[in-house]
């Protein structure tokens, strides 16, 4: 029996988006790896690996956890290491990309003294995300380096190049990406040996161009038939592979709008809603912003005491009553990373549906996992 509240990732959905990016990863001739900031979900790693090599992180932890739960090194970028994590950061990395020049002088000699290869991120100042709060590439970005701080020449020690300035975007957003970052670090790449086009690439998504993005990683090859090339998407793997479960625990009216309170809440279990902002698809429900009343029309709440800890609105089929299920679709990607435990809230249970329909709980959530984040 599944509980409730309870993320549910589905294998078949899993498996699906895994095999269609191991077939763009064969047939375009490069290397597609696991972002752990977009999932980071370990007892599931046994099915990845069926698929995938490798994986990146972006901090100590991660990279721990790509070294001892996914079994191999982790491609590791941070904004910035500090120095009593960088030798295990070491330990735990194949490559290690540095975010500034001042970043690699600091640390670059160690890392290379390893064996680790070293990486420099670039930044084309060149982004189509329109939210500022996920655009790398904004005026004053703190994330990579510019072309004049290069001068033509990559540094030496430095093999490989990663760039990242797309946010669930299309292929042909990636093909105007790299006319821009040929055009400004063209000399450079030709000294590579390896370029890291990070993440953003959603090849999941339906109606997403697989065909052109094939053919434009491999024009890439042609143009730089050295370079080795790498991808690490997030979103495209945990894409419509799971949902939330959650229950109405009341229903409050003020002034004609309708609120059911849920189990769950936004700010703790499903940020991303709040911050980009987005409104989910809720199963056997329709998005209406254009009001918020109706007969069977809802606001969703949450259950902390953040005062916009909900959205609107949504129309049901029926009236909802006290004790019916919610289920928020595609919610395994970036959320499941992102959750918190403000208010003390519980936190959804986690768990695969296997294809043959049984359930799995990974994990269930209890008290001590609350009070021991304190001190």
């Amino acid at each position: 029996m599944i509980p409730n509240p309870c993320y549910v990732m589905e294998e078949d959905k899993l498996r699906r988006n895994l095999s269609l990016i191991s077939d763009v990863s064969r047939r375009a001739d490069v290397n597609i790896i696991l972002a752990f900031k977009a999932f980071a979900l370990w007892k599931s790693f046994g099915i990845f690996r069926e698929y995938i090599h490798s994986t990146t992180a972006s901090s100590l932890y991660e990279a721990r956890l790509a070294l001892e739960e996914f079994g191999e090194k982790a491609h590791t970028y941070s904004p910035a290491y500090v120095e009593e994590e960088f030798d295990e950061i070491i330990k735990c990395s194949s490559h290690i990309t540095f975010n500034s020049l001042s970043q690699y002088e600091r640390f670059g000699t160690k890392a290379l003294a390893a064996g680790v290869k070293c990486g420099l991120r670039i930044n084309p100042e060149y982004s189509e995300i329109e939210t500022e709060l996920y655009n790398p590439c904004a005026a004053g970005s703190r994330f990579g380096v510019l072309a004049e701080m290069l001068g033509g020449r990559l540094p030496k020690g430095i093999s490989g190049l990663h760039v990242h300035c797309l946010c669930e975007n299309g292929a042909d957003t990636l093909v105007r990406t790299l006319e821009h970052v040929e055009a400004r670090f063209g000399d450079v790449l030709k000294q590579a040996e390896w370029l890291n086009l990070g993440g953003g690439h959603l090849m999941t998504r339906k109606g997403y161009d697989i065909e052109l993005l094939v053919e434009t990683l491999k024009g890439l090859h042609k143009r730089y038939p050295q370079l080795k090339i790498i991808m690490e998407p997030g979103s495209a793997f945990g894409w419509q592979t799971g949902y939330l479960l959650a229950r109405v625990v009341d229903i409050v009216e003020n002034k004609g709008i309708k609120t059911a309170i849920l189990n769950v809440s936004f700010t703790c279990h499903m940020p991303d809603c709040l911050e980009m902002p987005y409104h989910p698809a809720v199963r056997r429900a329709k998005v209406r912003l254009d009001t918020d009343k109706g007969e069977n029309v809802y606001r969703l709440g949450g259950n902390s005491c953040l005062s916009g800890d909900y959205m609107s609105a949504w129309e049901f089929e029926k009236p909802l009553q006290v004790g019916d299920e919610v289920i928020f679709e595609d919610m395994i990607h970036y959320t499941t990373v992102k959750t918190n435990m403000f208010n003390g809230i519980s936190h959804p249970s986690i768990g695969l549906m296997h294809t043959d329909g049984s359930f799995e709980l990974y994990r269930k959530y209890v008290y001590e996992d609350y009070r021991d984040r304190m001190c």
